[in-house]
């Protein structure tokens, strides 16, 4: 639970006074920036949706600078009373075994401070539904709350008891021995998340059974790309029932590998728009972009451990005995620990953010080029899908620089439009950079 805490922060908003807004029925100039004979050229929004998209984005940067601070105060506030050390009492006076006194203190660490950050995940999700995007009911969101929380729980008590392990067996060099550990249990994750974890929170199905008519217009495109995408790996995904936001992914390793497609984007989307949205994951496929991801954030987390065994030592005898922590190899130790690697972490996002964006970058232009001879114009039918999309969920033409550098994964929408609008090797002479 430290690494899924510390790296993959829950991703990821106020309304006027009065009836909440709707971007389905925007005011003021037209929407999209076009050219002569009607192409879009950028990304841009009417005065009055684009002050709300603006407020949106301002106000959402702020929920999230102060919601990793929340984190680190709360981890500050559970060692600065001691509740640490208390925790660690009551786990080893109920079983003097391992795996037990791990479940118990990752328990009585993690619900306090999951109820704590409840307030902020309300105030973002009523923010949400107050814009129109969120349309899950209360009552299915705080069940997905649970889910959640009670998953994090179960991971963070089996990779607390690995780390007490590491910590006990090599004091100096538990950071490796850890890391070690870990890696394959969550490569093993990843590999059972779209078979186990997805399901618990959504709704999927064969594609082939929601659109049937669409798959040999993908295979077309899978098959330009000289790849073979059977049916069986493409799904559908129920998110109606939660969001109007359109998507679709990439996800799981090996024989659980597939693509996902919301039934939000076969709603909103275009044919030729769904097809480019292929395209995009595709590009995640072909480019391995997968298990070079994962093989950066398996090395970021090797950093992130070291420069934490590099500052534990010095942050123990400063505070250690203030808060009640015996020793490095102490349940009591494990916020100190977990304080050390968020704010690494903080860092850590900022480079694993770049590389999603370039990641990201690589495959649109992959989606260019693969859906090209298929869809009569992939930039344009891409430019209009994220125009309509941005108009929809109110996405800011501007965002805050700071925001894009700490939070975002994906380029911004009004540099994407930019290079669906102008991305043409083949009118200059030019190779195309990936399918030839």
């Amino acid at each position: 639970m430290l690494l899924f805490l510390a790296l993959a922060p829950h991703a990821a908003r106020a309304a006027d006074a009065g009836a909440p807004p709707r971007a389905s029925a925007p005011t003021g100039a037209p929407a999209m920036a076009k050219d002569s004979i009607g192409k879009i050229t950028e990304y841009t929004l009417p005065p009055d949706l684009h002050r709300k998209a603006h407020f949106f984005s301002r106000l959402r940067f702020a929920l999230r600078l102060f919601g990793v601070g929340y984190v680190l105060f709360l981890l500050w506030l559970v060692l600065r009373s001691r509740a640490s050390a208390r925790f660690r009492s009551c786990a080893e006076a109920l079983s003097q075994r391992r795996g037990v006194q791990a479940a118990v203190f990752t328990g009585l660490l993690g619900i306090p401070c999951g109820l704590l950050h409840l307030p902020l995940d309300i105030l973002n999700e009523g923010i949400l539904k107050a814009y129109g995007i969120s349309v899950q009911s209360w009552g299915s969101w705080l069940g997905d709350w649970l889910k959640m929380l009670f998953l994090l729980l179960g991971l963070g008590s089996l990779f607390a008891w690995i780390l007490r392990a590491a910590l006990d067996r090599s004091p100096r060099r538990w950071w490796l021995a850890f890391w070690i550990v870990s890696v394959p249990i969550f490569v093993f994750l990843l590999f059972l998340q779209p078979l186990v974890i997805d399901p618990m929170f959504f709704e999927f199905e064969p594609l082939a059974s929601k659109a049937p008519d669409l798959i040999p217009r993908l295979q077309s495109v899978a098959r330009r790309a000289g790849m073979e995408i059977p049916p069986d790996r493409m799904f559908w995904m129920k998110a109606s029932t939660k969001s109007v936001v359109a998507n679709a992914y990439v996800t799981g390793l090996g024989a659980s590998k597939r693509i996902v497609v919301w039934d939000t984007t076969l709603a909103q989307e275009t044919a030729d728009g769904v097809l480019t949205v292929f395209g995009h994951e595709l590009g995640h496929y072909a480019l391995g972009h997968v298990w070079k991801a994962l093989a950066f954030f398996c090395l970021l987390t090797l950093v992130l451990l070291y420069l934490t065994h590099r500052s534990i030592g010095r942050l123990l005898a400063a505070r250690g005995s203030a808060w009640g922590i015996r020793g490095l190899q102490d349940w009591a130790c494990l916020p100190a620990l977990l304080l050390l690697i968020c704010a690494y972490g903080c860092l850590g996002g900022i480079l694993a953010g770049a590389f999603s964006r370039y990641e990201e970058n690589q495959a649109d232009i992959y989606s260019l080029e693969v859906t090209r001879g298929i869809v009569p114009d992939p930039g344009q039918a891409a430019a209009l899908s994220f125009q309509k999309f941005g108009e929809k969920v109110y996405v800011d033409p501007d965002p805050n620089p700071l925001d894009v550098l700490l939070f975002f994964d994906h380029p911004t929408i009004a540099q994407r439009i930019r290079l669906f609008a102008t991305y043409d090797p083949w009118s200059h002479g030019q190779e195309p950079r990936f399918v030839k």
